[in-house]
């Protein structure tokens, strides 16, 4: 059995826990603190975003289904603000609220009823991603793509792009592997670190990262669908679509 451990007990790692229902909100928070993090909680939209104001968190836990303004809005207003890790919280089983959670940014999803432990484990994973890692890595570059992985920082052409975690590892993924054809279930294993889950969360971040890197993401260049297979970053179908190799500026 999986022992709970903080990420990083010395950080002060600060985890916003935004739901309408006391119960939740209480077993949440609950199993959070006793895992080693700093947890705020709100009960609707308009505190979440106040309590963040006040202290920045490193991660949101946060339920779609809020009175008034919803998680999704309270998701993209976060995102407006800076960057941050959104664990989605949704009570239907719908795939269409996960999707619309993923689309605006979510990080990650966890439907109810869940496992307060599979919820603190995917806090950690979550996090673990969004931090530095401290094995020396250089630099990735292809088709005016740059990647820093120790920085968390990826650029376009000089100019630095928004994404979020899972936009970023998959981004890293892809320059690290060009060429080579992989499964929504092999990038789900190599990239989100699970070996079963819903496959529409690879479809929809491969989606949002071409928005952001791809010059026409209706005919993407850089990550091409190889059909029956999955998806590959193809740096000579970039070259070939007029794409430059620059690196940073």
């Amino acid at each position: 059995m999986h022992q709970l451990q903080p990420y990083d007990s010395t950080s002060g790692t600060r985890v916003l826990v935004v739901d309408d229902d006391p119960t939740v909100a209480e077993i949440v928070s609950g199993y959070l603190d006793r895992a080693g993090y700093v947890v705020d909680r709100a009960v609707d939209g308009p505190a979440a975003l106040a309590q963040a104001t006040a202290n920045w968190p490193d991660l949101v836990v946060l339920d779609l289904m809020l009175p008034g303004m919803d998680g999704l809005e309270v998701c993209r207003r976060m995102r407006g603000r800076g960057p941050v890790p959104v664990i989605m919280l949704t009570a239907r089983g719908d795939e269409d609220d996960r999707i619309l959670g993923l689309e605006v940014g979510a990080d990650d999803y966890v439907t109810k009823p869940f496992s307060p432990r599979e919820l603190v484990l995917r806090v950690e994973s979550v996090l673990r991603r969004s931090r530095p890692s401290a094995e020396p890595r250089g630099l990735l570059r292809a088709a005016g793509i740059g990647v820093d992985p120790e920085g968390r920082r990826a650029t376009k052409d000089g100019t630095e792009l928004a994404l979020t975690v899972r936009e970023f590892d998959l981004l890293a993924f892809f320059l690290r592997n060009p060429g080579h054809a992989y499964s929504r279930e092999e990038l789900m294993r190599e990239v989100w670190g699970w070996d079963f889950g819903d496959l529409s969360t690879v479809t929809v971040h491969v989606r949002r990262l071409r928005a952001k890197i791809e010059t026409d993401p209706a005919r993407p260049a850089l990550i091409q669908t190889v059909w029956g297979v999955g998806y590959r970053f193809d740096t000579a179908g970039a070259d070939a679509a007029g794409v430059s190799d620059g690196g940073e500026d």
